[in-house]
């Protein structure tokens, strides 16, 4: 039987910062440097414009990170957008770690399943309260909440209407603005 050798977030760092994955598109899951599946013009542009929607809704209130790495116990994943705490000086020697994400969004078209499976349970794991995924195939938002362990209690499944963050209850988030 062959054993995977783990990788520590210190690990991966020292990997990035020696060049040794320069030119790579990888994250670190759960100890595991994974190679990222390329990104569709649909896909990246939906994240884009759901990060701008975003920031508008959040001025003054959160920083919203587009396409950027967080560091969590054992893994350095980049979601498509990332609900931060301010200050955003706060992220100049530093990824946001868990203590400091309201929430984070994965935008899924090719990898609903890993979104909602190996993701779900490092959010989770890390108690991120609340993790939405846009489901552009299925034209659904999937909001998880409620962490336990590693997997989220509560899965609710919007098609249209409003949402309101857990951190932010004064906010309505359009369904049908994050999904076209």
């Amino acid at each position: 039987m062959k054993t995977l050798a783990k990788w520590s977030v210190s690990d991966y760092h020292q990997m990035v910062t020696a060049g040794i994955l320069a030119n790579r598109q990888v994250e670190l899951l759960a100890g595991e440097i994974i190679e990222k599946v390329p990104e569709t013009p649909l896909h990246y542009n939906v994240a884009k414009r759901d990060s701008r929607y975003l920031e508008t809704l959040l001025q003054g209130k959160a920083d919203v990170r587009f396409n950027g790495p967080i560091t969590l116990a054992d893994s350095e994943p980049e979601p498509d957008i990332a609900i931060v705490r301010l200050p955003e000086s706060a992220y100049d020697t530093r990824h946001p770690y868990a203590e400091d994400i309201y929430w984070v969004v994965e935008v899924a078209r090719t990898s609903l399943q890993k979104d909602l499976t190996i993701k779900a349970a490092i959010y989770a794991a890390a108690e991120i309260p609340e993790y939405w995924v846009l489901d552009l195939k299925g034209q659904q938002l999937r909001v998880l909440r409620d962490p336990v362990g590693d997997k989220y209690e509560t899965e609710t499944v919007y098609e249209s209407g409003v949402l309101k963050p857990l951190a932010f209850p004064e906010i309505s988030v359009s369904i049908s603005k994050l999904l076209s």
